[in-house]
């Protein structure tokens, strides 16, 4: 077993495994970055488009909602009862 020429194919052999596994990898990575950019690209909705300044009534109150949270907790840090 302390054949050099096995060693040397065993070699040869594991890094041809690690080029293809590697190869692989990348192609499926790249897959799964242009699938993510497709649902992206899918999921943008039209009325951001027509007009994007202008939030939706839903968005408005989901912040109102969020700022009315933030003044609650403000108070309760500085201690003061609601």
């Amino acid at each position: 077993m302390s054949d050099p020429v096995f060693y040397l194919t065993m070699a040869a052999a594991s890094l041809a495994g690690l080029a293809m596994l590697t190869t692989a990898m990348l192609a499926g990575w790249r897959g799964w970055l242009q699938l993510q950019q497709l649902q992206l690209d899918h999921h943008t909705p039209a009325q951001n488009l027509a007009m994007p300044g202008a939030p939706s009534a839903g968005a408005r109150i989901e912040i109102a909602d969020l700022k009315e949270r933030i003044r609650k907790l403000e108070a309760i840090a500085a201690g003061v009862d609601l």
